[in-house]
């Protein structure tokens, strides 16, 4: 499920206006993961629609920021799991980086394509993996998944893995749609 050209270019710099351009210049590249000066697709995609992006980006840094009340390690679990069962090469790409920055091993992130049951889990990691799943197939999470989580968490953080699954469901819905393309240097799957 991918285009191998973009259907929504990213907003060429020349094109920003003042307000953008203020904003949008934080993205640039920063830790040279991209190449310097240039800003990431997913940001540079969805500046096409300003107002959307602004409010969009508002919900995000909930989500991946520090208001999320999930620890950044498990974060990235469920982020990338969804990021594998949408087939979101993009999503994927990005979050392996911010995945290792959060903890998570080259042997876990491969273990996440294959699921909970895959060998080496923890029970919890597992009930996280299969708490992807379930909202990815039937956009609920079953009694004895709901049980074993919130055996560790509160309810805060148990509404917190159905919003970032349900962010990053959306999210690789518009990577794939919009043909949102690998940022140089990137590793997709």
């Amino acid at each position: 499920m991918k285009t191998l050209i973009p259907r929504i270019k990213p907003l060429d710099e020349s094109k920003w206006t003042e307000e953008e351009a203020k904003l949008l210049s934080r993205f640039k590249g920063k830790d040279n993961s991209i190449g310097p000066g240039l800003v990431y697709n997913i940001i540079g995609t969805l500046a096409n629609h300003w107002k959307m992006y602004l409010k969009f980006g508002s919900w995000s840094n909930h989500i991946l920021g520090k208001n999320s009340t999930l620890d950044a390690r498990e974060r990235e679990i469920l982020i990338l799991r969804i990021g594998w069962l949408c087939e979101a090469e993009y999503e994927w790409g990005q979050h392996v980086l911010i995945g290792k920055k959060a903890g998570l091993t080259d042997n876990e992130i491969t273990r996440i394509k294959e699921g909970a049951n895959a060998p080496g889990w923890s029970a919890f990691d597992a009930t996280l993996i299969t708490a992807t799943d379930e909202l990815h197939n039937d956009a609920f999470i079953s009694d004895k998944t709901w049980a074993t989580l919130a055996e560790t968490y509160n309810t805060q953080q148990m509404m917190d893995v159905v919003f970032t699954v349900g962010q990053y469901n959306m999210v690789s819905m518009a990577l794939n749609s919009f043909g949102v393309q690998l940022d140089e240097g990137l590793k997709g799957f």
